[in-house]
């Protein structure tokens, strides 16, 4: 009852405060995304393919354009990394010839073109440039920004390690056809205030994708797309499927431009080998693949550039133990760093993938009706990391985060002694913790941890505070002693979201548990 008491909140909440003005265009300010008046803007995204076959954006045939779009403004989310084929820019044909009709039908998927009939019209008989327009359009008339991520080359699924389109120099990725059409998308959207960036290229992977070579052709693109539109931020992906960009490290990246480039990574469950996160203990394991990230990118956000995790995400049903105990250590990742983020994906099923029509997205926020939430929690998680935690122009707020709800550490006012619980992080007390003091300090009283276990954590006013360790491979559980020796750790109890004190589990070693429900990152 509480978790579902508080998903309603969470809804109402993003509700009340999606549509937050920005003055664009957007530029950068050290490691932040800026606006026109130098204040943080975060992006909080969601992945929006329309580069497979149909080359148009996915679920048109299931609800009207606008509705999509206000859901995801319902959703929290102020931003679009919209996908697109190159061949959107290069092929003329394709582009100015081929209607959204004539695609489809070409494809035998005529239950699609009846279904964009009836909810979407006005683009049934526009060619497929045009229509991809009206997508960002009706983005921009519900305040949401737009990423223009080049997915690919041709029209299809991405992304596999022998795709012809791999790397620069394949037989479908010519770099100068590459920067031609990145020009002329940067000056199609000239006058289109939301959209706000140019993602290169996705995902650069393959037998050559030698470092070298991305050094000499990503300044090509990165110099076409400036020159043909000098508001947009320039997002540039590493090699390896987009999870190294660990050559910055020792060689930097020239350009003629300032103040525009943001770098992106990619991050999956699977990045760190197949079914690993199950088989290794998540406290040991999520330290050490945190480690690999902030060598083979994160680091850049310590040397004031801004990174974007541009995509995450594991598939909803909550079955998969992998994927749920690498969101959790994800999201804690992305708190701390207060990471800008676009997560896969909108999508609640596709026209068309890999030949197999109406495939359901198990990673999609949207059911395959492209109207419901597939899974309430996993947006509340999520929903912990879309609020900006500090940043030019904000006071920034201490606090302490719960990465597998997605909520906060507050206190419960009505209580004649204030007991503490998560709460949405927005709202959340300020708190703060020195490690080396130990005391945790919400709303000007300290803890008072019980000498029991299962008892609910309360606060006073400093005579009896409670002295706190950060402790296993994460530092992510709060632990303490009591009186006669037991080390307990701050938990949640799921019924009321209230913090209580818990023997500490799952501290290293051990594969069989999950800590999750002890994991408190301290920001």
């Amino acid at each position: 009852m509480a978790r579902s008491l508080y998903i309603c909140l969470f809804f109402l909440f993003i509700s009340s405060t999606s549509k937050l003005i920005t003055s664009y265009p957007l530029s950068t300010k050290s490691r932040w995304i800026v606006d026109e008046k130098g204040q943080r803007v975060k992006l909080a995204c969601v992945n929006w393919p329309a580069h497979l076959q149909p080359t148009v954006a996915e679920g048109l045939s299931k609800q009207p354009l606008d509705s999509i779009s206000k859901k995801i403004v319902s959703m929290g989310f102020n931003c679009v990394r919209l996908t697109w084929p190159l061949d959107l820019m290069t092929n003329d044909t394709l582009a100015l010839k081929v209607t959204v009709k004539q695609s489809f039908e070409s494809l035998k998927l005529f239950e699609d073109v009846l279904g964009i009939q009836t909810h979407n019209p006005k683009i049934l008989n526009l060619p497929l440039l045009n229509a991809f327009q009206e997508v960002v359009s009706n983005l921009g008339q519900n305040g949401v920004m737009v990423i223009l991520d080049n997915h690919l080359t041709t029209p299809g699924w991405c992304c596999g390690e022998n795709d012809l389109d791999a790397f620069f120099g394949y037989p479908n990725f010519d770099p100068k056809v590459w920067a031609n059409g990145l020009s002329k998308m940067a000056t199609l959207f000239k006058s289109a205030t939301n959209v706000v960036g140019v993602s290169l290229r996705n995902e650069p992977r393959g037998a050559r994708d030698y470092p070298d070579l991305w050094f000499r052709h990503m300044p090509e693109g990165a110099e076409a797309v400036h020159a043909a539109n000098p508001k947009l931020l320039v997002i540039l992906s590493g090699i390896d499927f987009d999870t190294n960009l660990s050559f910055l490290r020792d060689r930097f990246f020239n350009v003629s431009f300032t103040d525009k480039l943001v770098f992106e990574l990619h991050w999956y469950s699977f990045s760190d080998g197949r079914d690993s996160w199950r088989k290794h203990n998540s406290n040991d394991f999520c330290a050490k693949i945190i480690t690999k990230v902030t060598r083979n990118g994160g680091f850049l956000v310590g040397r004031g550039f801004p990174l974007m995790l541009t995509e995450f995400g594991t598939e909803e049903s909550g079955r998969d133990i992998s994927g749920n105990r690498y969101m959790n250590c994800l999201v804690a990742w992305a708190a701390q760093n207060d990471l800008d983020w676009a997560v896969w994906a909108l999508t609640g099923d596709y026209y068309l993938r890999t030949g197999k029509t109406d495939m359901v997205e198990t990673f999609g926020i949207l059911d395959a009706n492209w109207k419901d939430v597939r899974n309430a929690t996993y947006l509340q998680q999520l929903s912990g990391i879309q609020y900006p935690f500090k940043g030019p122009g904000l006071q920034s707020k201490n606090a302490i985060f719960h990465p597998l709800s997605g909520l906060c550490v507050t206190h419960n006012p009505s209580d004649k002694l204030p007991t503490l619980r998560l709460g949405p992080c927005p709202k959340a007390d300020t708190s703060t913790f020195n490690p080396n003091e130990g005391i945790l300090w919400i709303n000007k009283m300290c803890v008072e941890a019980p000498n029991v276990a299962g008892q609910k954590v309360k606060l006073g006013v400093g005579t009896k505070c409670s002295k706190l360790g950060q402790i296993a491979a994460t530092k992510m559980h709060l632990a303490f002693k009591t009186s006669n020796g037991l080390l307990l750790c701050l938990d949640v109890d799921e019924r009321d979201n209230s913090v209580v004190a818990n023997p500490c589990k799952c501290l290293t070693k051990d594969a069989s548990c999950d800590p999750a429900s002890q994991w408190f990152k301290v920001l």
